[in-house]
């Protein structure tokens, strides 16, 4: 049973020790990728590639249902969702890395729950984010004085286009990142019980800022930003206890009628 759970790109799964391929099949398709299993800091770590292992799925193509039930299915407790966003704010310098503790969803065509009846289920997504990770990660990336934002609003759009000006702007007032695959990620693994936490690299500024976003940009910035990831990951997830002191495992206690 593997109770930490990666999912991200390449640089999650260079990072692991004595990695194996784990497969197997869910009742909601294929999974965007085997499971890698091995280990970080000492703890065991299973790693999803959210895109492929060759980021061939597109953001609106990702069967998150299935990803989100293999990793539980490992045994996993905590997931890391590790991903690339741009800034809706000016303080938010591209090179930083955020830590949201909430969403605004501006998607429009995904699969968001396991529910689909007849179990009708609400759950509360309040705050999203687990509060004990997020402590975690924040006191690693001081200690490592890595320039990050703890807190704020991380705005999921559909993709896999970028947003418009028009957009961009409306988004600045509720948001201070934007991204392309929180959403359902997050809320699947809520539904779970499984704690979740954001690593988000910030690549660029949004287009409500003079120059446009360009993929190009992204992945430049992407890579430069790697050993900072690297260097979080390797450092915060030794300092995750076993057992959690979070609220996140109750959160079908209250969810049923």
């Amino acid at each position: 049973m593997v109770k930490i759970g990666l999912i991200g790109g390449s640089v999650t799964g260079k990072l692991l020790e004595e990695a194996e391929i784990v497969k197997f099949g869910t009742p909601y398709g294929e999974m965007s990728s085997p499971i890698e299993v091995g280990k970080i800091g000492g703890k065991e770590v299973a790693v999803l590639y959210r895109h492929g292992k060759g980021h061939e799925i597109p953001p609106h193509k990702i069967n998150f249902r299935a990803n989100i039930y293999g990793l539980k299915e490992m045994g996993v407790e905590r997931v890391i969702g590790v991903s690339a966003v741009g800034s809706l704010q000016k303080d938010i310098e591209p090179g930083a890395i955020a830590l949201p503790d909430q969403f605004f969803d501006y998607t429009k065509g995904r699969i968001y729950s396991f529910f689909d009846g007849p179990k009708v289920v609400h759950i509360s997504m309040a705050d999203p984010f687990c509060p004990e990770m997020l402590d975690i990660f924040h006191k690693a990336l001081i200690d490592l004085r890595i320039k990050s934002k703890r807190g704020g609003t991380y705005v999921c759009i559909e993709g896999p286009r970028f947003s418009t000006r028009a957009e961009s702007k409306f988004f600045r007032g509720v948001g201070d990142i934007v991204g392309m695959t929180l959403v359902p990620e997050i809320n699947l693994a809520r539904e779970k019980e499984m704690c979740y936490l954001t690593l988000a690299t910030v690549t660029d500024y949004d287009v409500w800022a003079d120059i446009p976003v360009n993929s190009k940009e992204v992945v430049r910035v992407m890579k430069e930003s790697e050993k900072n990831i690297s260097d979080v990951l390797l450092k915060a997830i030794p300092r995750i206890p076993d057992t959690r002191a979070c609220d996140c495992a109750l959160s079908l206690k209250e969810a049923g009628l």
